[in-house]
């Protein structure tokens, strides 16, 4: 018997051994009902009795074993996809939805393979049936992925969003305590604690900037007309306060008026300054140049110190990184995401971020369009 026809006909008793594998992943499958069990798994098998019957070339055979199917446009999800999805809704983790297919892979072989006896299976059935359940598999892989990477998304910019309250409660507290004059020990305890809620209230600002561009939502802009070099310069007073042993100079040529969102400029240089003093040369200075120019404003930052590696340069703007020593040296002094914001800050304003290092400095340049259309 051909394995498609063997397939539809003794369906269920393949959904019934289906069924018990499932109920023995737990603890997600504790509560679970025989129709929450099954999920789908009729309809994937289905569909892969359907691709069993079906002629097919031998580039299609090679782009299906790779999980490559062609899928036509504007298609519903397949039922690999949908029981991915319920599956990471119900708690499985992805061990245990690819588990599901092995088990599913294996008993039908062994329940068909017994019932070709004395007759020799037909290889050709096995083969396009691995590629089946293979497709399956990267379809399920795909889809749950997504959906964890997104809830996991979700949560992280719920969590960020949540703590502002209490933090912006702890730091007006540690100003209220450091405008009593109580003495000089309450002073400095204060002055920790509006230092600790400052960097905290910035590493939280990042978390739900990077949720935002995660979601596809982007960087969340307001633009007004204003000078760009104004703000910069605000911003770099800041910057010169909290690091008193850094220098940083800034050069301002050309006109800088434009259309821009100045705390997200401000933003945008403050990442990039602090990138400067974190791994240019201590005795040496942060040098900031701001250049208008007919139709865009550029601004560059540069720092000595030692060149950046090719490998790490063609990634710097990747969410999550930081420098091969970071982890040793500033563990907990930020998230990795300062140049990836600063990046889609400038891609908010139409513009965009370069980066280039050698043993003499590296350089940051932006460009950005003096007056960008809001979308």
């Amino acid at each position: 018997m051909r394995l498609a026809d063997f397939i539809l006909r003794d369906m269920e008793r393949i959904l019934v051994q289906w069924e018990a594998f499932a109920a023995t992943l737990l603890p997600a499958a504790a509560n679970m009902r025989s129709l929450g069990l099954r999920d789908h798994a009729q309809q994937i098998l289905e569909a892969v009795a359907q691709d069993l019957s079906t002629i097919q070339t031998r580039e299609a055979q090679f782009e299906k074993s790779v999980g490559r199917a062609p899928k036509l446009a504007g298609a519903p999800q397949t039922a690999a996809q949908t029981h991915a999805l319920l599956r990471a809704r119900g708690g499985f983790d992805i061990i245990q939805l690819v588990a599901e297919y092995r088990a599913l892979r294996a008993s039908v072989l062994r329940l068909w393979m017994d019932e070709c006896e004395p007759d020799a299976p037909r290889p050709d059935d096995i083969t396009r049936f691995n590629e089946a359940i293979d497709q399956a598999i990267a379809e399920s892989v795909g889809f749950f992925s997504a959906h964890v990477e997104q809830a996991r998304n979700l949560l992280l910019g719920m969590l960020g969003h949540d703590m502002r309250s209490p933090l912006q409660t702890i730091v007006m507290t540690a100003s209220y305590l450091a405008a009593l004059n109580a003495g000089e020990r309450v002073s400095e305890a204060a002055s920790r604690l509006i230092k600790s809620g400052t960097q905290m209230q910035a590493l939280l600002d990042d978390l739900v900037d990077f949720n935002r561009t995660r979601l596809g939502l982007g960087i969340n802009i307001a633009r007004t007309e204003g000078d760009l070099a104004k703000w910069l310069a605000d911003e770099l007073d800041l910057v010169r306060a909290a690091h008193p042993d850094h220098r940083v100079d800034l050069n301002v040529a050309g006109d800088c008026q434009g259309v821009w969102d100045g705390r997200r400029m401000q933003q945008l240089l403050g990442n990039l300054v602090l990138n400067a003093i974190k791994y240019g040369a201590p005795d040496m200075p942060v040098r900031v140049t701001v250049t208008g120019e007919e139709s865009e404003v550029r601004l560059e930052v540069k720092n000595s110190g030692p060149a950046i590696e090719c490998s790490t340069l063609d990634r710097i703007f990747d969410p999550l990184q930081r420098g091969s020593d970071d982890l040793d040296r500033h563990a907990d002094s930020s998230l990795g995401l300062g140049l990836y914001i600063a990046s889609e800050i400038a891609r908010a304003h139409g513009g965009g971020i370069e980066a280039r290092s050698d043993e003499t400095e590296t350089v940051f340049v932006v460009h950005l369009p003096r007056h960008q259309q809001c979308s």
